[in-house]
């Protein structure tokens, strides 16, 4: 079924009243479709939905809204809109514990995100950035104020540490370019009429020294990877400046005829390996990520991630395993089961064969029902005028009377004996021959008186 052209349109009914408890996950779903595929919008209060609302995400086709805070309540529109028209549906929120307008009972403010809270100790190197996390939900609505050492912030005045509020959420200040001047304690002052809470964060930041990069954490580390499969190692370096990132690869003995140029390094020789982009992290280190794809044997080895800057270099290894591939193995059972001739001589071979033995066959049944005859002849003519005709041997009568001899005494000894003679042998072995004969008598008489007798002996193997 094809999809006709047109506006946007609701794909089911939806429920336009959705209650949730505060504190607490809502899904607002947005069931529409269309052809083309609408472009859809959420609003509140007529205000477009936007990425500063860290709490709320628009997903494909709904609107999730995490750690529900009193203020969350009210009118909610999923707008859906495509070049033939648009669509809209509706929400009322009701927040369990509050409501829209936010005029019910009062909740002291709380942290919805102390995850995020965890690490209050932050040390930055000078140039790097920070951002400082104090998101909080209460009824009503509670105001954050930010204090560096017990003293209020003056946001966007440089001469205040250069710290400012983040203006897509005031609960996240944003420290930049951090200089020895942003060192010290950062507190965030959270409260609304039915009480407060605080946070404070200890922020260091480190003069850069000239000195050789050090890799930071764990990376690289050991990995293993299906035959085919891909991953990637991961190399994570503190410089003062951007350092060089290189991947190097240790090549096996007797390996080293198969790369161009290879690197000695100890008592090993390296091949360096295409490198990425660097990147650079908030933090001040600078991160590198080598990949591997369609992994086979070769690839299979010791890795170094080598940092370096002028001062110097640091490196560290790991190690790929790259496990046995197990289709080589059915493909040489198939191999060795399969004979290595090509299809047409397989199948040809067989028939050509059969087709030679069969006319081999054909003409040695041939031969066997038609050997050559010899007829022979013999006409004898005696004139016999004083003879009767009455008188005269009947041809059954002589038969019967010379069993195995012709009319001029052949028998059939001397007749193989004659013909062995008179023909040349064509095989080392003679094959005896049986032959019947037949008798033909024919009488003519003449005008003179005189009668001609001829009598035909044929002779047939």
């Amino acid at each position: 079924m094809f999809n006709v052209p047109g506006p946007p349109r609701v794909s089911e009914h939806v429920s336009h009243r959705q209650s949730v408890r505060l504190g607490r996950t809502v899904k607002l779903p947005c069931p529409v479709e269309g052809d083309p595929p609408p472009l859809i919008m959420w609003t509140k209060g007529g205000r477009n939905i936007h990425s500063g609302w860290t709490r709320f995400r628009a997903l494909q086709h709904a609107l999730r809204i995490k750690e529900v805070e009193a203020d969350d309540g009210g009118a909610y529109v999923c707008k859906a809109t495509n070049g033939f028209g648009s669509v809209s549906v509706n929400y009322t929120l009701i927040i369990i514990g509050g409501t829209a307008s936010g005029l019910n009972s009062e909740l002291r403010p709380r942290f919805t995100q102390p995850a995020k809270m965890r690490k209050r100790v932050i040390a930055r190197p000078v140039g790097s950035s920070v951002r400082l996390k104090c998101t909080a939900s209460g009824n009503p609505r509670p105001d954050i104020v930010w204090l560096k050492d017990g003293r209020p912030l003056a946001h966007g005045n440089d001469e205040n540490g250069g710290a400012e509020e983040d203006r897509k959420k005031k609960w996240t200040l944003s420290l930049k370019s951090l200089t020895p001047e942003h060192s010290g304690k950062y507190t965030c002052h959270v409260s609304n009429r039915a009480g407060h809470i605080n946070a404070t964060y200890k922020v260091e930041v480190i003069q850069r020294t000239n000195s050789k990069p050090i890799l930071t954490g764990t990376h690289p580390v050991n990995t293993t990877v299906d035959y085919g499969g891909s991953t990637s190692f991961q190399c994570k370096v503190r410089s003062d400046v951007k350092p060089v990132i290189q991947w190097l690869k240790r090549v096996e003995a007797g390996d080293e005829s198969k790369f161009n140029s290879t690197l000695e390094v100890g008592d090993h020789r390296y091949v360096v390996l295409p490198t990425g982009d660097v990147w650079s992290r908030p933090d001040g280190s600078y991160l590198n990520k080598l990949l591997i794809t369609r992994a086979k044997k070769e690839d299979a080895g010791m890795y170094i991630c080598l940092g370096a800057n002028t001062m110097g270099y640091s490196f560290r290894s790991a190690y790929l395993i790259v496990l046995p591939d197990v289709k080589p193995q059915n493909n040489l059972v198939l191999t060795a089961a399969s004979p290595s001739l090509p299809w047409p001589v397989i199948i040809g071979i067989p028939a050509g064969v059969a087709f030679v033995l069969g006319t081999a066959l054909l003409w040695f049944c041939q031969s066997k029902r038609t050997c050559p005859s010899s007829s022979s002849s013999s006409s004898s003519s005696q004139a016999s005028s004083a003879l009767p005709v009455s008188q005269r041997l009947p041809v059954a009568g002589r038969e019967r009377a010379s069993p195995g001899a012709d009319k001029d005494g052949l028998s059939y000894e001397d007749y193989v004996a004659h013909q062995n003679q008179n023909q040349p042998l064509t095989s080392s072995k003679i094959y005896p021959k049986i032959y019947t004969h037949d008798i033909h008598t024919h009488t003519h008489s003449h005008v003179d008186g005189k009668v001609h007798q001829h009598q035909h002996i044929h002779y047939q193997c």
